[in-house]
């Protein structure tokens, strides 16, 4: 009797361990037939914000992967914790504009990651909020497919107007705030105005560099591949 028990419990494993193993291969395949998917989705959704803001005819060379690193001492005025990369888009070898990685830690229901494109002459090309925990009908408003409010920053620049007046107007400021919501609108001008800030300390470097490491004559430009809670005031 204990011997048939035991050869039982014996098959009972076998069965068990084939069908764990046969479970984690076909997990495998899928993760390796659908990784190079998901890796070019998120390729192309990077490419669409980053065209939002240099349109593909503005420049000739691949802004995705064209890129200077951030060195560390700037992380903490950007609201970056693990650091990140500067975007450089170009026309015959020459920069002009960058694309600034930025999070505002302080929206209404958490971080706000946004771009800030800025053209070398301190003027804002362009900001889109990435992702974001707002409330919807109220904070999302700072994502340009629900309202415009975020164009409301280009060729704005540190001076114009003065570094006092980037503010929402409910704190004297220039910029608009949202009806029943002033927080999140709040965070993203003061995280902007830091990005112009750190371009205004970085722009030596950023010029120098980028043009001892021009990039080898660009291939197909990509954009031309194929391409929560109620907010307080």
């Amino acid at each position: 009797m204990a011997s048939q028990l035991g050869k039982s419990m014996g098959l009972n494993g076998t069965v068990l361990g084939l069908f764990a193993l046969i479970t984690s291969l076909l997990l495998a395949g899928t993760y390796l037939g659908t990784k190079d998917k998901i890796a070019e989705s998120q390729r192309r959704a990077a490419q669409k914000a980053l065209l939002e803001i240099i349109p593909a005819k503005r420049h000739d060379n691949d802004i995705l992967t064209d890129t200077l690193s951030i060195p560390q001492r700037y992380w903490s005025i950007l609201g970056l914790k693990k650091g990140g990369e500067l975007h450089l888009a170009r026309n015959k070898g020459e920069v002009f504009a960058i694309i600034v990685p930025a999070i505002a830690p302080d929206g209404y229901s958490g971080a706000i990651n946004m771009i800030v494109g800025i053209n070398l002459n301190g003027e804002i090309a362009g900001v889109r909020v990435l992702s974001h925990s707002e409330t919807p009908g109220l904070g999302d408003k700072v994502e340009l497919k629900k309202h415009p409010w975020v164009l409301g920053f280009n060729g704005k620049a540190i001076g114009s107007p003065p570094l006092a007046r980037w503010k929402v107007k409910k704190d004297q400021g220039d910029f608009d705030q949202f009806t029943g919501a002033t927080i999140t609108p709040r965070a993203v001008v003061s995280q902007v105005a830091r990005a112009l800030q750190y371009f205004g300390e970085d722009k030596t470097r950023i010029i120098k560099l980028s043009t001892s490491s021009v990039n080898p004559p660009p291939g197909p430009v990509f954009g031309d591949t194929q391409q929560r809670r109620g907010d307080e005031t």
